[in-house]
């Protein structure tokens, strides 16, 4: 059965791989754990300095890091640890200094749920599949249960067939939480990455496909776990 309410979490933990991942992929999802009261905390791995997409003059790791905090706030986010590893190489550092980082962090905020995106990277990213893969590793060491936000398969198909992109969805059988969303703050905080934003992007498109829901899956969790679920450590 598909819970259609986020879990009563006090205190979440997001990890990500890049500045706007917490805005264009789990915006909708971290504004609606804000508004219900919980502690938002994001731990982003790179500052997002390999990106080809350029829109605005600047160093864009220091362009990157400040639209990051500036969405930070319009999500209701109340902290960000923002690391330094290579954007794009995320796989060739040692997992155990990433794992450290997530955990310091959870420890920190006393974190009682994880989020981060569906182990397939959603978009196929090596560091997203990477910052999922450490997600689980920490998540499993503190016991602490982990949410992966996933896409439907037939947006996905969509979006692969129309950008040649390679999105990983997952079937109605397959999502264990699909919740109605408010995009307001989600669209405010992508304003705040105008180097990565373009006009008839993929994410638009994503966006309007999406409506007003967003899906997850349980990565991790106190309840039995089905099968086709990605073993804490893979990539």
């Amino acid at each position: 059965m598909t819970d259609t309410q986020l879990p009563s979490w006090s205190s979440v933990l997001a990890v990500v791989a890049h500045p706007d991942d917490e805005s264009f992929g789990l915006g909708a999802v971290l504004s609606t754990f804000a508004a219900n009261g919980a502690q938002v905390t994001v731990v982003c791995f790179t500052h997002g300095e390999a990106s080809t997409v350029h829109e605005v003059e600047g160093n864009l790791a220091s362009v990157r890091a400040a639209e990051l905090t500036a969405a930070a706030l319009e999500l209701g986010i109340d902290a960000v640890h923002l690391k330094a590893y290579p954007d794009g190489a995320l796989g060739s550092v040692d997992p155990a200094l990433l794992v450290a980082d997530v955990e310091r962090v959870a420890e920190t905020v006393n974190a009682d749920g994880f989020i981060a995106f569906d182990p397939s990277g959603v978009t196929s990213h090596p560091d997203h599949q990477c910052a999922t893969a450490v997600a689980l590793i920490a998540a499993a060491h503190r016991q602490t249960d982990l949410l992966g936000w996933t896409i439907p398969e037939t947006t996905a198909r969509l979006l692969t067939t129309e950008f040649g992109a390679e999105f990983v969805g997952h079937n109605d059988n397959q999502v264990d939480v699909r919740i109605d969303v408010d995009r307001a703050r989600q669209i405010r905080a992508i304003a705040c990455h105008p180097s990565q934003v373009v006009p008839g992007s993929v994410l638009w498109r994503r966006l309007e496909l999406l409506g007003s829901s967003e899906s997850l899956r349980w990565l991790l969790n106190s309840r039995p776990q089905r099968t086709d679920v990605v073993a804490a450590g893979s990539n």
